[in-house]
């Protein structure tokens, strides 16, 4: 009986690069699969029509931890019937998230949504000063008010009008459901990393970033969701540092661009990220009090 050949570190090593690059072992042969009746056929592709079950669901997880940005690479250059859509992959994955999330840290959700703003207090004995304070804590105002009206569920003592109480339960039938977790990020995700290409030179279809940014997202909610059971419901999200460093990464495989390339588009999207979020925080603030002038 022939013994196993066992093979070195850095064979496993160069083989795991091989796979990363292709997404798959160029000598390993594809075996036919064999009609065989037995027994066990009545289960036999019964989880194919389930999109969280099936073969592609299960090597769109195992892609998108390991081998992230060549996945996105491969589905943009036409590998679509390998993965999940992107769109449909995160709609699974948050809802996933946001159900794990629900019935492990129920009454905890309510309690930490009351501490996310908090009153800034500007103040100085400067005179000249004061105008540029006061100029300071109208924006946080205007900015708070904004973030408060897209978020009317989770701040109930703000709601004042039946307007205001058909906003709140309409905001906590789609938080249930965990769309508000990735609609919002996937629009600023997509706007800003379209813009950070654009802006660096980098020629990339609408479309394109649309799939990479929905992508991009399915990896955040894997380590969200490691983030709240590896500490019991306790913390949702992960930290800005560890983002950073999955879109360097996600950045360096999907464009072959170097890591130091990769840190500064990854630095790009953010910053326009977050100027698109304060953009639309601004709106938001401007229709609720267009909305307040009119009623009265």
């Amino acid at each position: 009986m022939e013994k196993k050949k066992k093979h070195s570190y850095n064979t496993y090593k160069r083989a795991f690069t091989i796979w990363q690059k292709l997404g798959y072992l160029p000598w390993r042969k594809k075996e036919e699969k064999k009609t065989r009746k037995s027994s066990g056929d009545f289960y036999r592709g019964a989880f194919d029509s389930i999109p969280f079950l099936n073969e592609d669901a299960k090597r769109t997880f195992v892609q998108l931890l390991l081998r992230p940005g060549y996945m996105i690479r491969d589905y943009i250059k036409g590998a679509h019937e390998r993965y999940l859509a992107p769109l449909t992959a995160l709609i699974i994955f948050y809802a996933f998230f946001a159900l794990v999330s629900a019935v492990m840290q129920p009454y905890e959700y309510t309690k930490k949504a009351k501490a996310d703003i908090e009153n800034i207090k500007l103040e100085s004995d400067n005179p000249e000063a004061e105008g540029i304070f006061t100029l300071a804590r109208n924006a946080v105002a205007v900015f708070q008010k904004g973030w408060i009206y897209l978020n009317l569920d989770r701040y109930p003592e703000e709601v004042d009008t039946q307007h205001e109480a058909s906003i709140a339960a309409l905001e906590n039938t789609l938080r249930s459901q965990g769309i508000p977790l990735f609609i919002g990020q996937f629009f600023l995700l997509w706007l800003a990393m379209s813009w950070a290409l654009r802006r660096n030179k980098m020629k990339m279809k609408m479309s394109a970033t649309a799939a990479a940014s929905a992508y991009v997202l399915c990896q955040f909610s894997f380590f969200m969701l490691f983030a709240v059971l590896s500490t019991f419901g306790k913390e949702t999200s992960i930290s800005v540092t560890l983002m950073l460093v999955l879109l360097v990464w996600d950045y360096h495989q999907w464009l072959g661009t170097g890591y130091k390339k990769s840190l500064r588009l990854a630095i790009s999207t953010g910053i326009r990220y977050g100027i698109l979020f304060l953009a639309g925080l601004f709106l938001a603030a401007c229709a609720a009090f267009l909305i307040a002038y009119l009623r009265n």
